[in-house]
């Protein structure tokens, strides 16, 4: 099987069977962006305890790169520092996506990350 076979599989998995959609009750982040060329929106929600996100949770709507991608997101941030998910990149998405993206797709991988960032931007303590 190729890496591009195994990493479709991945992002099929995480677009039908994400362990971390859905929402929180009282999050202490919450942001939502929406992509007006190809009309996929994301809510991403997280609980942060002493700077770490102890839960993140999402709804989106678009496509499999995107569900994917916030599914894969809210995966890896969970037990995260704050200042740490701060640093993630393009790169950071790309590397959890493993396939190469255009830039139509790359916008589709990178809206979840901008909504997390965006929340934390919003007030809550870096620790």
């Amino acid at each position: 099987m190729s890496y591009k076979n195994l990493y479709h599989e991945l992002l099929l998995e995480h677009y039908h069977h994400s362990q971390h959609k859905g929402t929180l009750d009282v999050p202490d982040i919450s942001a939502g962006v929406h992509n007006p060329s190809c009309g996929d929106s994301i809510l991403i929600q997280a609980h942060v305890s002493n700077g770490l996100i102890t839960h993140c949770r999402f709804q989106a709507t678009g496509c499999v790169i995107s569900c994917a991608s916030a599914s894969l997101l809210a995966q890896k941030v969970e037990g995260q520092k704050i200042s740490d998910v701060l640093t993630y990149s393009v790169q950071t998405m790309l590397d959890m996506v493993g396939l190469p993206l255009g830039p139509t797709r790359m916008r589709c991988a990178l809206l979840a990350l901008e909504a997390l960032q965006a929340g934390i931007g919003n007030g809550v303590k870096k620790e």
